[in-house]
């Protein structure tokens, strides 16, 4: 993979891409100002004060992503006032679909180039098949109301996602 310098632009310095990226709790998350399903820019600075869950999918609409979704959207009403918020590679226009689709409450961020992703370490090669290739690894991330990384959840399953955010503001 080529280097490139991505870290200003997250939040986390600068330096060469590198997606051994693992982050705990106290860590800085990294900043980001993605658009959502209606191309509003959701700049993550603009959220300090409130707790956010930000989840990473693989892609809108499969049923993995599906059942994380709307898993998080029942749920809604039980996380007072915590932002939830949906990343994928996913243009707008078909994450807007998705959440009309399934009646999602919440915004879904598209990262097409994957820079989110890659700053917090979610962006892993994969294997399908023995076919090797870049993709998310699905995860989710508490973050407090200072921006610091309340809990990370990597290789979560779509079903625990709800599970582990309420038991998380517990």
């Amino acid at each position: 993979m080529p280097s490139r310098s991505w870290c200003s632009s997250v939040g986390i310095g600068t330096g060469a891409y590198d997606r051994d990226v693992t982050l705990t709790t106290g860590d800085a998350a990294p900043d980001f100002d993605l658009p959502d399903q209606h191309e509003t820019q959701v700049p993550l600075q603009s959220l300090r004060g409130r707790k956010v869950l930000i989840y990473f999918s693989p892609r809108a609409d499969t049923p993995g992503c599906t059942t994380q979704a709307c898993g998080l959207n029942d749920i809604l009403g039980d996380v007072g006032d915590t932002v939830v918020l949906g990343v994928s590679p996913d243009k707008p226009s078909k994450q807007l679909k998705f959440a009309e689709k399934y009646g999602l409450g919440f915004p879904l961020l598209s990262d097409p180039d994957h820079v989110t992703a890659e700053a917090f370490g979610v962006w892993k090669e994969k294997s399908m098949y023995g076919k090797k290739y870049m993709g998310i690894e699905r995860s989710a991330f508490l973050i407090d109301e200072s921006g610091a990384i309340a809990q990370a959840w990597y290789k979560v399953s779509p079903a625990n996602t709800p599970k582990n955010l309420l038991a998380a503001l517990a």
